[in-house]
């Protein structure tokens, strides 16, 4: 057993090397794989191409194995603390928070303002980006607030997709009032997007992330027990509302940076888990946190690559590529766990 876990693990870890080389490799512009790895190792290749490399490609790459592995490892995190299969980085409405924060200032800036925030360019993005961080830490703080209110997962739940139906209807009424413009410049941004992070952002981006990663694989313990059960992990010793707030906090943080850089991107928090505990066969954290961080990642590559594949003119919205690939995942994984319950 743990010899093919051993072996799914280097499967996926050689995938994302294989996935991000062609995410550098292949687009609408042709480079030679010579000139491709050249730039990156830092050899004399032509400057229109180590410019589409470098500043391009490579940073698009890099964000989307970020924030492939930080949806993944939100989701798997999701689906245990409320022990539900469809529950998602977006359940608790982290991400509508976000896309509130967005809407408030992009949909108001060309009313209020006069000048459409859409057309300030990198000014504009910074703005987005801050505004997409506070509406997610909001909503975030409200969740905490709540988690030590009421006792039951369900409840929680429940109160999450609310605040999330909440946030979808101030922006429909904001959309309604906001210049066209404006609607267009939060539509193109709702569809999500690995491009949006470039220069700065990038690092800053990637910095964030590679401390969040790895806190959470603190919590590995902790999941596993929340697995037994409310009444056998307090038995154990866990403070189950804290460790449950815990989680939750560790899930909406990875959310909310993801969205902010990004964008909401669906599925790859959900689909994910499920392709992981499919291929694993367990339910154990310590093989599955792993597994979902590396998975996740090479399935954003994955999307990413498909996104912008050579043919297309510019790139396809993230969130349609991923909704087509994650949605037969999830419910291949589901059948066949389904009827394996028949079997038995």
């Amino acid at each position: 057993m743990k010899r093919n876990v051993a072996i799914w693990m280097i499967l996926l870890a050689a995938s994302i090397l294989l996935l991000f080389f062609a995410n550098l490799l292949l687009g609408s512009v042709a480079i030679p794989a010579a000139s491709v790895w050249k730039a990156i190792s830092g050899g004399e290749v032509d400057l229109i191409w180590q410019n589409i490399i470098l500043k391009s490609r490579f940073p698009q790459a890099l964000t989307a194995l970020v924030a492939g592995a930080g949806l993944a490892v939100a989701g798997l995190q999701m689906q245990t603390v409320f022990r539900n299969p469809l529950a998602g980085p977006s359940v608790l409405g982290v991400s509508s928070g976000a896309s509130l924060g967005v809407a408030f200032v992009v949909l108001l800036s060309g009313r209020l303002g006069g000048v459409a925030l859409s057309s300030i360019g990198y000014m504009g993005e910074v703005a987005m980006t801050m505004a997409a961080i506070i509406g997610a830490m909001a909503v975030m703080l409200l969740i905490v607030y709540i988690a030590q209110k009421v006792r039951g997962n369900v409840t929680l739940l429940i109160i999450g997709v609310m605040i999330g139906y909440v946030a979808t209807a101030i922006i429909g009424v904001l959309k309604f009032f906001s210049a066209e413009e404006d609607v267009r410049s939060y539509v193109v941004w709702g569809l999500g997007s690995f491009s949006r992070v470039s220069g700065g952002q990038v690092m800053t981006f990637v910095i964030i992330m590679a401390v969040l990663l790895p806190l959470s694989m603190f919590l590995v313990k902790i999941l596993n027990l929340l697995l037994l059960g409310d009444g056998y992990a307090r038995n154990l010793g866990l403070n189950v509302r804290r460790a449950r707030m815990t989680v939750i906090l560790c899930a909406g943080v990875l959310v909310a940076v993801v969205t902010a850089y990004c964008g909401p991107i669906s599925f790859l928090g959900l689909a994910v888990p499920h392709l992981c505990r499919g291929i694993f066969k367990t339910s154990d954290h310590r093989t599955l946190m792993p597994a979902s961080l590396l998975a996740g990642s090479a399935l954003a590559l994955l999307c990413n690559l498909i996104a912008r594949m050579p043919g297309f003119e510019g790139a396809l919205p993230v969130n349609s590529v991923t909704a087509l690939i994650g949605a037969p995942v999830v419910a291949a994984v589901l059948y066949k766990r389904r009827k394996e319950d028949y079997a038995e």
